[in-house]
């Protein structure tokens, strides 16, 4: 075996000796564990609604979108996305994670300071990484600690020659809270950052028709002041592909220097004209909605009433903290095996083990009682194994 392959092999039996071995698995069960929050993935209208596409639509769009890739279709949902959620323009590229790696690769360099919460999704803090910018984490929702870094940057750079940008997600998809947009703006203010927010997680379930948690929190207006919005359609509109909300002259910048968007396969053609029925959905899932914030809040009563640990969580998104890997993957075994697909997620994903409890409009009160029953059986058979252990040591 070559060195190459060895030191492959050894870094994964350290990773499967800290209990963090990862592997891909077929979904199997209820569903507690996706991002398919309304249930659009499989729902009749939509599977109708592309029946009558197939016929329409080449299978792929052959190239990147400033070659022959680009659709009418792509455009018009660019339009009437942006018009949904009260923006100037858009721009849609393959992936939410696309979206947020090229649009900061976009707009930062090494010359300028990046702001970000220290939970912030993957394809954010990679974004940055490869910008080469100058990255500081403020700790996760602390606004007081974000103030205090903008300060200290302006101490180092009073003249404030070098550009600021702050990031953060609207809904923190491993700990279900969010931040306080109302701070967020007059910090803003004060400071004059470039403001990036990611509504991926709340995009289709908050706010009014579902535009997102910032129209829950503060007036058009002043969401109109926040300079880039990223939502994704991989999650509440059941598809995939990742857009970006900005400016005119803002999305005319990123066509032509995000690199992920100009040397990237377009999106399938198709997908943009389900994205333009899912808009017309999503204006009329308001119950929808009710009920499924509805079913997270008797869970999270549930749970914490069963004695078991949850973030400060606000939202649809609810981790069961737990103490080990070891122990969330324990849990999340013996719930695929009965029928309860929920998933353990481990570190560096997350600082704390845990099992995120992802609800959709599919599930009833009966399978999250169902869920919550299983856990207390699975809690006694994990306490069990550890006295079993301690007595035979």
């Amino acid at each position: 075996m070559s060195l190459h392959w060895e030191e492959i092999q050894t870094k994964l039996e350290s990773i499967k000796e800290k209990q963090l071995f990862r592997e891909t698995k077929t979904y199997q069960g209820i569903d507690f564990c996706s991002n398919d929050y309304l249930g659009l993935s499989s729902n009749p209208r939509m599977l109708e609604y592309y029946q009558t596409l197939q016929d329409e639509y080449p299978f792929g769009s052959t190239a990147s979108r400033l070659v022959r890739g680009n659709f009418d279709s792509m455009d018009l949902f660019e339009k009437e996305f942006a018009s949904f959620v009260e923006g100037e323009a858009a721009l849609l590229v393959s992936t939410g994670f696309v979206a947020n790696f090229g649009l900061i690769d976009s707009i930062a360099a090494p010359d300028c300071y990046v702001f970000t919460d220290r939970l912030n999704h993957a394809s954010i803090l990679d974004g940055i990484r490869i910008s080469g910018a100058k990255k500081k984490y403020y700790n996760h929702l602390d606004l007081e600690h974000l103030k205090s870094l903008l300060q200290k940057t302006d101490l180092e750079d009073p003249s404030r020659k070098h550009k600021r940008i702050v990031v953060t997600e609207s809904l923190f998809s491993m700990d279900g809270d969010s931040p306080n947009f109302k701070t967020l703006l007059q910090l803003k203010e004060e400071f004059g950052f470039v403001l990036v927010v990611d509504e991926a997680h709340a995009i289709g379930v908050y706010g009014k028709e579902g535009k997102g948690i910032l129209f829950r929190d503060l007036p058009t207006e002043s969401i109109k002041s926040i300079d880039y919005r990223v939502y994704t359609l991989g999650k509440s509109f059941g598809l995939e592909g990742g857009v970006i909300v900005t400016k005119k002259i803002g999305r005319d910048h990123l066509v032509n220097v995000m690199r992920s968007f100009i040397f990237s396969t377009a999106p399938l053609p198709i997908i943009s004209k389900l994205a333009i029925f899912v808009l017309n959905l999503l204006r009329s899932m308001d119950e929808v909605r009710v009920n499924l914030h509805s079913l997270a809040y008797h869970l999270k009563q549930s749970l914490l009433d069963s004695g078991f640990v949850i973030t400060n969580t606000e939202s649809h998104i609810i981790p069961l903290l737990l103490n080990s890997e070891k122990e969330a993957l324990f849990y999340g075994k013996r719930l695929q095996e009965i029928g309860l697909d929920v998933r353990a997620i481990r570190p560096p994903t997350v600082p704390t083990p845990r099992l995120r409890i992802s609800l959709n409009a599919k599930l009833s009160h009966e399978d999250t009682n169902s869920l919550v029953s299983a856990l207390v059986k699975i809690r006694k058979e994990w306490n069990d194994q550890l006295n079993n252990s301690t007595n035979h040591e």
